[in-house]
């Protein structure tokens, strides 16, 4: 009977070693879950990144406020007959 007994735990614990410890395991699903949840974080970054840009191109391509405004901040350029002001602040001691 003890034999028996003991056959059957090995058996067992046989049994629960794929589960637990094998290729396709309770930990090694778990591992891919939290990679498939930091996947899906980076990809919603992403596509928020990606409809900003999208929604930059399509106003620089629609009207020629966009292009000023790139061009006066990026280039500092004036219109004619401006006049541009630097100001600038005093540092702090």
């Amino acid at each position: 009977m003890k034999i028996l007994t003991l056959i059957l735990i090995a058996l067992v614990a046989l049994l629960q070693y794929p589960l637990w410890l094998g290729k396709g395991s309770w930990l090694k699903v778990w591992e891919i879950d939290q990679q498939v949840t930091r996947q899906h974080e980076i990809n919603r970054k992403l596509q928020m990144r990606n409809a900003a840009l999208d929604a930059e191109v399509r106003d620089l391509k629609q009207g020629h406020e966009a292009i000023e405004e790139r061009a006066r901040s990026e280039l500092g350029m004036i219109r004619q007959n401006e006049i541009f002001f630097h100001i600038v602040k005093e540092k702090e001691d």
